[in-house]
């Protein structure tokens, strides 16, 4: 690349002009300055704009690219953690979304491999406002960018984040589509985002593993912080409508001997495992999406003690007779406060759904035992009567704090008086 030297030379006056009368000593050194720059083909030393993100509301949003190339459609939501972006890629609850990071900052911590929730990431698409050009963590394998074109995954930066924040706020979660073609015109990327919906769309099949496994993995004893070791094991079967291996790894490490097993897993083969109680996990979408999952929620609910996380909260709560409903912008970050209602203690919790269960339509002996602070939404259910509890928010993920991790042991609590009580 042909190169050119630019001199620029700056006297003391000058300096005296715009510093003071009064500067300190200046080396002769440092009086003349070199700036090199790119000649003869046309390009620059930084990156240009090479990508769109066209909203359906019309905006159109110019950004630079990385990771993988090509054009994706998706429903963008904000997410508000400060940190934890690579449990964020990693999380099967935002397949078909654009996550859009409102922490400018990201990639700065790289990449490692412990800290992935999934096998692979599921989402369309990462927006963020600053990419890092650097990384320093002691764990860092790889650079956020290679990452996510290893798998495929479209990112964009440089593009304001804040601005389109406060558009979902006002007018809830968009969809929109992201392209570094330029063969497409702004009208037919449009069109495009217009012509798409997520709602009613079956997300948790495409998320789901395809047979049954067994989970042995327990939370490494580097990070591990419970200190009561389990005394009885239990059997858990674990409904895989994406859930995250971090569920897996704390219910690991209360003692449970747990089987994965996919969503379209019949209940009657589940109870067949004779199992001491069974999980419904987290997972993308429209639970009305998905009446085969809500038929397998009624078909165990009473039978065993069961626990529901997020979208298995809101399944258990179409199970009961109750309905669900598409939130405005949703709740994703690390840092939502919750209200135990049963102690009255106040949990940080980490959040990612779409969705809530309406309390109101909820059956009589169904109790609401927590709310989101924020806007005072269902967060969490117990119907004792049928051995059941739930959460909308993540007990297993760390934001800061463990807070919410006691849930694993009042499911454990359940099992164990149900033992009793049948044994």
């Amino acid at each position: 690349m042909a190169t050119k030297a630019l001199c620029f030379s700056v006297s003391l006056n000058d300096f005296s002009n715009r510093f003071g009368s009064n500067p300190r000593p200046i080396s002769p050194k440092v009086r003349v300055f070199t700036l090199r720059c790119s000649t003869g083909n046309g390009e620059r030393p930084w990156k240009t704009s090479d990508a769109r993100l066209v909203l359906a509301d019309g905006s159109i949003w110019k950004a630079k690219s990385f990771g993988a190339s090509g054009t994706q459609v998706g429903e963008v939501v904000f997410n508000t953690s400060l940190t934890g972006y690579q449990e964020i890629l990693t999380d099967p609850s935002y397949a078909g979304q654009f996550v859009l990071m409102t922490n400018p900052h990201i990639g700065n911590t790289g990449i490692n491999f412990d800290d992935e929730e999934s096998t692979q990431c599921f989402l369309a698409g990462l927006v963020i406002r600053s990419l890092s050009i650097s990384t320093s963590n002691w764990r860092c394998a790889e650079t956020l960018g290679d990452y996510l074109a290893e798998r495929n995954i479209m990112g964009i930066y440089d593009v304001d984040t804040r601005a389109i924040t406060r558009r979902l706020r006002q007018d809830g979660s968009l969809v929109g589509v992201l392209s570094t073609d330029n063969s497409k015109t702004d009208e037919e990327l449009l069109q495009t985002s217009r012509s798409w919906d997520i709602v009613g769309i079956d997300l948790i099949s495409g998320v789901s593993c395809k047979s049954p496994h067994e989970w042995v993995d327990k939370t490494k004893q580097d990070w591990e912080f419970n200190s009561k070791g389990p005394v009885e094991k239990f059997h858990v079967v674990a409904y895989d409508f994406g859930i995250k291996h971090n569920i897996l790894r704390r219910l690991a490490s209360y003692g449970c001997k747990i089987t994965v097993v996919p969503s379209t897993w019949p209940a009657s083969e589940t109870l067949k495992l004779n199992p001491d109680g069974v999980l419904f996990s987290n997972g993308p979408g429209d639970p009305s999406a998905v009446p085969y999952a809500v038929e397998t929620v009624k078909n165990i609910v009473g039978k065993v003690p069961v626990f529901g996380i997020c979208m298995g909260h809101q399944l258990l709560g179409q199970a009961l007779g109750g309905k669900t409903f598409k939130m405005k912008f949703g709740h994703h970050g690390g840092n939502h406060p919750v209200r135990n209602l049963r102690t009255g203690h106040v949990e940080i919790s980490a959040q990612n759904h779409n969705y809530a269960v309406d309390p109101a339509t909820l059956p009589e002996g169904v109790e609401v035992t927590h709310i989101n602070l924020n806007d005072g939404s269902c967060a969490g259910l117990a119907f004792p009567a049928q051995r059941i509890m739930s959460l909308q928010y993540h007990p297993e993920a760390s934001p800061g704090p463990h807070d919410s991790d006691y849930a694993f042991r009042e499911f454990v609590e359940l099992m164990k008086r149900e033992n009793a009580r049948s044994g």
